[in-house]
């Protein structure tokens, strides 16, 4: 588990971190809410945690899989300087219209083909623009 504090890499049942003491409660993404070591997911918001075995489930790709290698520094060497900070975001909502049409009936292979393309089309968008994606 990283610490969420100086990202020393510390075992999963480590309590507290290696580096510099502080506690490894697992704190969600999604809410803040700081979770035991030992959960799977967030105890007030029900958000997957890190570290969680995976589901099953499609789309839980972990971040690092499309976040590109340029963004993920800047946010790791920025995180001290914006943990708490306030500011204005723009967050994009898209729905692919007439995509429930288009793949009535298709091949779930086919179909997980084209909706890849329009995501990745739409992150790479995000991405120019130092975005990052959060689902």
């Amino acid at each position: 588990m990283e610490c969420p504090r100086c990202q020393f890499e510390n075992p999963d049942d480590n309590r507290f971190c290696g580096g510099c003491g502080a506690p490894l409660d697992k704190t969600c993404p999604s809410c803040g809410h700081a979770n035991p070591s030992n959960s799977r997911f967030c105890g007030d918001c029900g958000t997957k945690l890190a570290g969680a075995e995976p589901t099953g489930q499609a789309g839980s790709a972990a971040p690092q899989s499309y976040t590109p290698q340029h963004l993920a520094d800047r946010i790791r060497t920025d995180r001290g300087t914006v943990e708490g900070e306030r500011k204005q975001v723009t967050v994009l909502f898209a729905d692919i219209k007439g995509s429930l049409e288009l793949i009535q009936g298709s091949d779930p292979e086919r179909v997980q083909v084209l909706l890849d393309e329009a995501i990745r089309t739409m992150m790479e968008a995000v991405h120019r623009y130092e975005g990052t994606v959060n689902k």
